[in-house]
């Protein structure tokens, strides 16, 4: 379980420019539940995603996980509990080292690093057969540089390369929103299909309201550093695109930007699941 208690988060406290840019946010998130979390820009969404994954620590509150108090963990010290998926392909990866030695890396994740080989001969086999999985003929390329992969096979390397270990949560930050359309809607598939295999518990960031109502068990809304809307699965499942927007609306906020609109009315956008 996730628990986050008042927290909040500024920027350039004192001067000026002051942002808070969290104002005591409260958020719980049960073991296995997959959370998605809109917002206008300045939200507040990305700041919390950076507190909780300890690169940024917050001003006041508390962030607890599984009982464990991460508030003031240095960053590296949460590493082995929390893998984290961004919004460019490119930083999930190192684009020198080889598909099998960033798998390796990340097999490693949390624990201690030795002089020995970093690709063992017998990993190939699990490597090869976990890619497969992918459907992206990445299983034939363990010893291809990871630059030269696509936006595409490099995001869904990352997302595998975040739960190679079962993470004690799964963080999302807007990781479809460089990718084509038809990228995205299959790295969602894949998504959606880590997740509920290890049951993972997942916050994902996005600013497509099409992706936050068909992916995930709970829907959140920030605004200004605060959650102003919290829906279940159950109301989530009969709300449409204009619904949200009215609730966001209704709920005060001024923040409906161009972008989030835009990511609400697109057309032709097909989020259902790619055939077999």
């Amino acid at each position: 379980m996730l628990k986050i208690e008042g927290l909040v988060k500024f920027f350039g406290r004192g001067a000026v420019t002051e942002v808070r840019a969290l104002n005591g946010l409260d958020l719980t998130v049960a073991e296995g539940e997959f959370v998605s979390i809109i917002g206008g820009n300045g939200a507040g969404k990305s700041t919390l995603m950076a507190c909780i994954s300890g690169a940024h620590l917050p001003d006041a509150g508390r962030i607890v996980l599984d009982g464990r108090d991460l508030t003031f963990q240095p960053e590296y010290q949460r590493a082995g509990l929390i893998g984290r998926v961004f919004q460019d392909p490119l930083s999930g990866t190192c684009a020198s080292m080889t598909i099998e030695e960033n798998l390796s890396l990340a097999a490693l994740r949390g624990r201690r690093r030795g002089l020995a080989r970093g690709v063992r001969k017998q990993d190939r086999a699990g490597y090869r057969n976990l890619l497969a999985a992918l459907d992206l003929g990445l299983e034939d390329r363990l010893t291809d540089p990871v630059g030269l992969l696509s936006g595409g096979q490099r995001q869904s390397l990352t997302l595998l390369m975040a739960t190679l270990v079962r993470p004690t949560l799964l963080l999302l930050d807007e990781h479809t929103a460089a990718l084509d359309p038809k990228t995205a809607r299959l790295t969602m598939h894949l998504t959606q299909e880590l997740v509920e295999k290890s049951r993972l518990t997942t916050l994902m960031i996005t600013h497509n309201m099409h992706q936050a109502l068909t992916y995930g068990h709970r829907l959140v809304m920030m605004d200004h550093g605060r959650v102003i809307l919290d829906v279940g699965q159950a109301e989530k499942a009969r709300l449409t695109v204009p619904d949200l927007l009215e609730k966001f609306t209704r709920a005060g906020s001024d923040n409906i930007t161009d972008r989030l609109v835009l990511a609400c009315t697109q057309p032709g956008i097909d989020l259902s699941p790619p055939s077999e």
